[in-house]
């Protein structure tokens, strides 16, 4: 951790959101967004990177984020110590309770595990998904809802630290598949595999959306995608065509509003929601595809701006 850190900062309305932490995804190793005002709707989006790598990158995200939501916020910039940087995320991570199974535990609290509950140790200056956002959370409650199914062939596509794919080898005994567009999320969520003794159940591989080898072991019966609402309804005819007859897709990166809009592309290509559950402002979506015998119809499943 002798390296030199920079935090970078903007301040954007609730509708930019998305677009903004990708612009910072491209370039910081950790990025965080904070509710800046609640009556204004606007969050503050932080990326940690070490000072003078991928410059470019960010000026490009920053630069398509602003077309894209037409909006010019300013970009603040300011040192970071790594020592501090570090003791301030560990500060923050202390062991959480996720639903009735799970315990999400940062290596900084030492060995342990909690009795009654699945333990996943992360490291939390490292990690993006440590399981305090409330969209990984909504996913971790998700398989709590679908474990009883026992799907057997599952994929964690846009994996990040791993998370999903660790709770769900542990909990149903499978291996999983856990891929990522970013190297460096790769390389973290295969290291915390190691650490949680799973690395006999998940592989993880580096891939762009469903090219190979995402496609690897289809078709699925449960995909996990807690990524961002644009790139799920460009993807949403590839993961029906990749998920088995009555498989489950839960789904997940979602503000609150942009939830119909993710469930309008998925209901095209034949998927029927069969529930929704809020984190906060966050909304997952649990899918599942027909297999022809009787099940819920889309009209009769939960709202999901309930």
């Amino acid at each position: 951790m002798s390296e030199t850190l920079e935090t970078v900062s903007v301040t954007v309305p609730e509708t930019a959101l998305d677009a903004y932490e990708q612009a910072l995804g491209m370039a910081c190793r950790t990025i965080g967004f904070f509710l800046a005002d609640e009556d204004l709707r606007t969050w503050s989006v932080e990326g940690v990177k070490r000072r003078g790598e991928k410059e470019n990158e960010l000026t490009a995200g920053l630069a398509l984020a602003g077309l894209m939501t037409g909006e010019d916020p300013e970009v603040f910039r300011h040192a970071t110590e790594p020592g501090g940087w570090l003791a301030r995320t560990q500060s923050s991570f202390p062991e959480q309770y996720v639903g009735r199974r799970f315990a999400i535990r940062g290596t900084h609290l030492g060995a342990g595990n909690t009795p009654g509950r699945i333990t996943l140790v992360l490291d939390a200056g490292v990690a993006f998904g440590s399981g305090e956002h409330g969209s990984t959370r909504g996913c971790l409650r998700a398989l709590e809802r679908v474990a009883y199914r026992r799907p057997r062939r599952i994929l964690d596509l846009g994996c990040g630290s791993g998370i999903l794919a660790m709770a769900a080898a542990r909990l149903l005994g499978r291996p999983v598949l856990a891929t990522d567009i970013d190297r460096w999320s790769v390389r973290v969520a295969r290291e915390n595999a190691i650490a949680n003794g799973l690395s006999n159940r998940m592989t993880c591989r580096l891939a762009t959306g469903w090219q190979p080898p995402a496609r690897a072991g289809a078709p699925y019966d449960l995909v996990f995608a807690n990524i961002l609402a644009r790139p799920l309804c460009a993807m949403a005819a590839e993961l029906a065509a990749n998920l088995a007859p009555g498989g489950t897709a839960i789904l997940a990166g979602l503000l609150s509003w942009q939830a119909r809009m993710v469930l309008s592309a998925h209901r095209r290509v034949g998927l029927v929601l069969e529930a929704s559950a809020k984190e906060g402002t966050w909304t997952t979506l649990i899918l599942r595809k027909q297999d022809g015998r009787q099940q819920r119809s889309a009209g009769e499943a939960d709202d999901p701006q309930r």
